[in-house]
Formats: C-alpha cells, structure tokens, sequence
C-alpha cells in the first residue's frame, strides 16, 4: 500500500496538503468532542447548542463563494494562511466568551474560516492531481481529516482527565496555526497563481462561464455533497435518539455507533477513489448510493445490535466515499482556473445540506417518528439515484466513450 501511495502520489506538495489537513482535523477533533460538554457545563440549554450548530453552518454558507473569489484573487495558498490562522483564533476564544450572542457570533466567524480553509485545501489538491487519479489523490484527503477526528476526541479524553476542559480548546488553536506556518514556510508555489487563459474550462470558448452555467456544469456533484451533509448532519443527531426511543438500544451502546461509520469510511475510501479513477466517478457514486440508502433504510426493519453496528459501517464505506468521489468528479467538469469557484459552489450545497437536514428531520422526527424521519433519509439518496442516471453523461469518463463510439 505505502509503496502504491509513493507511486501514484509523487508531487510532495500534495503530501504537505495531507499534513495540513491531518493537523486541521486534529484541531477540529478536539474541539468539537468538547463543544457540547462544555455549553454544558456553562449552563447552555440543548435549543442553545442547536442554534450555536445552526451559526457554524450559516457561517460556511456564506462564506463559501466569497472564499472562492478570495482565492482566484489572491492564490489558495494564502486564503489557506489566512483561514488556518483566523480558525486558532477563534476557537482559542470560545472558551472564553460567555453570552449566547458572542458564541454565535464565534461559532459563525468559525464557520467561514472553516470553509475557507476546506476551499483552500481541496482546490490545492484538484490543481495537484493527474486526471486519472483524481479521486485517488481526494480520498486521502478524506482520510486524513477523517484520520484528525478520530484521533483529536482521544486527545480531547486524555486532556479532560488532568487539565480543566478549556485547554482542549487551546490546544486546538495552537495545532491550527502550528498547520498555517507550517504552510508558509513548507508549502510550493501555488500552481493556480500562474495558470493563464490556457486553464480555461473546457467549452467556454476562451471565457469564464457565469455562476449559473458553472453550477450546472457539476450539478451531480453539488447534489451528491448536499445529499452527504444532509444525511450526516442528520444521522449525527437523530440515529442514537431513534435507536434508545423506538429500538431499545442502551446509551452506552449508541455512543460507539458513529465509531462504525468512521471506521467504514477510513477503510473504503481509498477504493472507492481507485475504483472512480478507473470506472467513472458518477457510476460509483450512483452504485454507493444504492447500498447506503437501503442500509438507512434497513435500520428500520433492523433488531439485532450487532446487525445495526454493521449496517452503520456498511452505510460509512459507501455514503461517506462519495464526499470525495463527487470532488473529484467536478474537478474533471472543470479547468483548473475554475477550481476555486466550482470547490466554492460544492462546499456551499454541502453546508445547505448541514443547515437544512437537522431541521428537516427534526421536524419529521417530532411529528411523525424515527421511522419515517429514515425513510425520508432513503428518499433522499433515492432522489440522488434518479438524478445520477438522467444526468449520466455529466460523467467525464461517459462522454469520452461517446466521443470514441461516435468517431
């Protein structure tokens, strides 16, 4: 494996993105498994800590096509800098701040940080990668920030148990500008920052095309990533409340379940790049797509908790795979002079899924049960289904066979 990864992976640079992010989800690992315990412990009610949720992401949906602009203008290097560097600082503030409306604020500043650096990174690696590895080279970039979450809330453990719980916070922001100096000085040139006319998107015949024709263009991807935000910022909050209330499941039981998840996605993320790369990336985001929704829809019909535990991983090695399979797919739809606005696009429709699931299936939740709130999640990734196959030629890999067919 490691000998494959130095064959396929050889730009050091891209090495260096990996890092970066591995530091990046650290930091994120940390605070987040703090977050609530400490809202908490501060006296915040659980409305409190929903809306402070709802800031994050109103923060990324707003900041998303600025930060795109941002970096055509200024290099995704420096936006890079900048958001690592803004992300320290705030997170280091949070622990210290006391009212409701300075900590959305925070929480909402956090969130455009977070997005600029998310766009910084991801329109880097698109500008490193090789066509055919495309989604190889973004699976990693997957697993690294997966690899920081994971590890980040044991850290945050063992911090808890001999420090009081702000540090975790502090840490974070001394990981997060750790990561941006290590930018500065580490990072190569960006290879953005002196791309000419020739890197113009193909079709465009020499000009920039709007936002609308851009968003049409990598449509599947936007619908896959807002589906993906959609379904995890769901499932996070509702899946262990369905499993205690409808199926009996233990608390102590439901804790782990996000485990399997991440445990699923670390392990077939990586394959699911290669098998992109090599089949097309839209086929295997439609064929990840079948086999997740039915696992959601399974958790229904679901008893046995050993069953639930391997259908959640089943459901982490499939959904959460098509995060980066449906970044490398619209980094094919694009030319690299176009990366920075078309990765803006993509991570504005997966902050509108973050916003919109929770309070979507809140509701459904509310009124109508567990049960219904998953089948409308299944709904949701069947919806992707049909879309996936009426636009089947948005894939790249679909249009050169039909070039080749027709010549």
């Amino acid at each position: 494996m490691r000998t494959e990864l130095l064959a396929r992976i050889r730009d050091p640079n891209l090495w260096r993105i990996y890092r970066t992010t591995l530091a990046l989800g650290l930091a994120y690992g940390l605070s987040i498994s703090l977050l609530a315990v400490f809202l908490d412990l501060k006296g915040f009610n659980k409305s409190d800590i929903g809306s402070l949720a709802a800031w994050f992401a109103s923060g990324i949906v707003a900041a998303s096509i600025p930060a795109g602009y941002l970096i055509r203008r200024f290099s995704a290097k420096a936006m890079l800098v900048v958001s690592l560097t803004g992300y320290a600082l705030t997170v280091t503030a949070f622990p210290f701040v006391t009212d409701i409306w300075s900590l959305s604020l925070l929480r909402f500043v956090d969130g455009a940080f977070s997005v600029g650096a998310w766009i910084s990174l991801e329109t880097l690696l698109l500008a490193r990668a090789d066509a055919d590895s495309k989604a190889f080279v973004t699976s990693i970039y997957a697993v690294a920030m997966a690899v920081g979450y994971v590890v980040g809330p044991l850290g945050a453990r063992a911090l808890a148990a001999v420090l009081p719980l702000y540090w975790g916070f502090v840490c974070a922001g001394v990981i997060a500008l750790g990561a941006a100096i290590y930018v500065v000085f580490a990072m190569g040139q960006d290879p953005l920052a002196t791309h000419s006319s020739a890197a113009e998107p193909r079709g465009a015949g020499g000009k920039n095309p709007d936002g609308n024709a851009l968003l049409w263009r990598i449509k599947t991807s936007c619908l896959g990533t807002f589906a993906y935000g959609y379904f995890q910022a769901s499932v996070v909050l509702f899946l262990p409340l369905f499993l205690m209330g409808e199926k009996g499941i233990a608390r102590e039981q439901t804790i782990i379940i996000p485990a399997f998840f991440a445990f699923g996605m670390l392990l077939f993320s990586n394959y699911a790049g290669r098998l992109g790369d090599r089949y097309g990336h839209l086929m295997l985001m439609r064929v990840l797509a079948i086999v997740g929704g039915s696992m959601t829809l399974g958790f229904v019909f679901l008893d046995s908790f050993a069953l639930m535990c391997s259908a959640v991983f089943v459901a982490g090695a499939s959904l959460a795979s098509i995060s980066p399979l449906s970044l490398a797919l619209q980094g094919l739809q694009t030319a690299p002079g176009e990366y920075s606005r078309a990765t803006a696009l993509y991570n504005a429709f997966y902050a509108l899924g973050m916003l919109g699931g929770p309070v979507i299936s809140s509701r459904i939740f509310e009124h109508s049960g567990g049960a219904s709130m998953l089948y409308h999640l299944a709904l949701l990734w069947l919806t992707f289904i049909i879309f996936t196959m009426v636009f089947y030629r948005d894939d790249p890999r679909v249009q050169g066979q039909a070039a080749l067919s027709s010549s």
